[in-house]
């Protein structure tokens, strides 16, 4: 563990990995899912106090491993002071897991455990929350609140995924022909939540978490490799790279929030953007056209441009109309809200964010007030636009966006003149 990554970062990249061992060697994903959630709460107690052992993933593997063999031996309280003994077991006592359960086969085992997540028994509402919670490592509670449900309902949800995947006898393999082709569209829309949420964290104090942008890199690079031939798997890694080439500008040294307009386009990671606009060129050449590659290419369009005013915003504002007609979604709309006041002037902006007034999806969601706070800005509605970014400011639930939106408001308090 690196001096700037927490307890709670390490078992986020270990929880996947630990359960696919587990459910690789004993089957039962419900049983080892369980397991799992249990070893990463002792571990959550006892390593912020007593640090993390050498080898944190077969602690982990032990951990759950003896939680499985205390619930197949009794079903009585015995088995959960049994569990409770392990976890406060010395760390020298705790043997590490075989080779043989390491990553590096022919196929990442967390992939594997991504699609099995994603059993076509399971509702696709359910199969994004199971793995959202499995592979993506967020907790019920913060599934809930991107889903508008109770947790209590979301945690029912995963439960009944468990059992639906319990009951078809789904095995630990990566599905072939049909059947993969069936769950991949549900696997990548979880990499795109997962990237999504490392990038622009919903909550806490950090705009973005790197452990979970860079995992839902990896994962999507592997389904590449293994899918070469599919354009909406290609289109979703070139999105994610182009993104993520503007990560180290996103932010001031201290967290501050810092607007596409104002980065620093010199800091983008070339490489990333190199690798992410080829691969989305060859893409778009010879594969269907698909939401991704649609947003991947106009990622690019953003990338190839030396600042904002050199944007080619008219050719952005027509992806973004194809992409709506494609995939239509109410982020898209406010996306090509700002595209609009781009190319016809912030008053066609504001009248296509009138189309989203009603629309219940983006009700009360901060971005639609900071998207008009914006425009009103470009539009010389001063006041108006104050009021919505503290709008916007208070709705967020991100430290980093309401200080910035804070701060969008201050700026554009009344100064009276001065006397003559």
């Amino acid at each position: 563990m690196t001096g700037s990554e927490t307890v709670e970062d390490l078992l986020r990249g270990l929880a996947p990995r630990v359960l696919g061992m587990l459910v690789r060697r004993h089957g039962q994903f419900d049983a080892c899912e369980d397991a799992v959630q249990e070893a990463l709460l002792a571990a959550a107690l006892r390593w912020p106090t007593e640090g993390a052992p050498r080898e944190p993933a077969g602690w982990l593997v032990t951990v759950a491993g003896r939680r499985l063999t205390d619930q197949w031996r009794s079903e009585s309280a015995r088995r959960r002071r049994e569990t409770t003994l392990a976890a406060q077991q010395p760390y020298h006592e705790l043997i590490t897991p075989d080779p043989a359960d390491e990553p590096g086969g022919e196929i990442d085992d967390t992939l594997t455990l991504l699609f099995l997540c994603c059993h076509p028994e399971v509702s696709a509402p359910s199969q994004l929350a199971l793995t959202l919670r499995a592979v993506g490592g967020l907790t019920t509670e913060q599934i809930a609140r991107a889903f508008l449900v109770p947790e209590t309902t979301m945690g029912q949800r995963i439960s009944r995924a468990k059992q639906k995947i319990k009951e078809a006898g789904a095995t630990f393999s990566m599905p072939e022909g049909p059947e993969r082709t069936e769950r991949l569209a549900v696997v990548l829309h979880v990499l795109y939540l997962i990237f999504n949420e490392g990038y622009t964290a919903t909550s806490g104090p950090d705009l973005q978490r790197v452990e979970l942008t860079a995992e839902a890199i990896r994962l999507t690079r592997e389904a590449h490799r293994i899918l070469p031939e599919d354009g909406e798997t290609a289109g979703l890694l070139a999105l994610m790279l182009l993104t993520d080439s503007r990560r180290a500008t996103r932010s001031t040294a201290d967290g501050a929030m810092v607007p596409l307009a104002e980065q620093d386009r010199g800091r983008w990671d070339a490489d990333l953007v190199k690798e992410g606009t080829e691969l989305i060129e060859r893409t778009m050449a010879t594969a269907a056209l698909g939401p991704y590659q649609l947003q991947a290419a106009i990622a690019a369009v953003h990338a190839e441009a030396v600042s904002t005013e050199a944007t080619d915003w008219r050719q952005v504002l027509v992806l973004y109309g194809i992409l709506d007609r494609m995939a239509p979604n109410p982020m898209v709309t406010l996306n090509r809200a700002v595209a609009a006041a781009q190319v016809h002037g912030p008053r066609a902006g504001l009248d296509l964010l009138d189309s989203l007034a009603h629309d219940k999806r983006v009700a009360g969601h901060h971005r639609l007030d900071a998207v008009r706070a914006h425009l009103l800005e470009l539009a010389g509605d001063l006041d108006a636009a104050r009021e919505h970014y503290q709008r916007a400011a208070k709705r967020t639930v991100s430290r980093p966006e309401r200080r910035y939106l804070e701060g969008k408001a201050a700026a554009l308090r009344y100064v009276p003149p001065a006397e003559s």
